[in-house]
């Protein structure tokens, strides 16, 4: 179920595409271009990593890339800031646990 706001004067993406891609191996549809951590929450996913000393859920928080809240693993890659990433066609998004491992692509 998508929980996107279609009216809305900054959250509106009227001429974007659906795009597909999977989250954690599940399979979603999201807006071509909008950020990814909008395409997740969407989707009904609020959290996209876990802290290192805890394992404390983390969600969005700034929403303007300045915190490490958001970081999810991106086709690979580690510490993508989800908020300012914009989704594409095909991106395998996980929820990233701790720090991510250095040199992982």
């Amino acid at each position: 179920m998508c929980r996107h706001i279609e009216a809305h004067p900054i959250v509106a993406y009227p001429d974007r595409p659906p795009v597909a891609f999977t989250f954690d191996g599940r399979p979603l549809t999201g807006l071509a271009g909008q950020p990814i951590a909008a395409a997740l929450l969407d989707n009904g996913i609020s959290v996209f990593r876990h802290t290192p000393k805890n394992g404390q859920p983390r969600s969005l928080f700034c929403g303007i890339g300045q915190c490490s809240d958001c970081m999810v693993i991106v086709d690979g890659r580690p510490n993508v800031r989800a908020c300012v990433t914009p989704l594409e066609e095909g991106m395998a998004i996980e929820t990233q646990k701790g720090l991510g491992k250095v040199g992982v692509l």
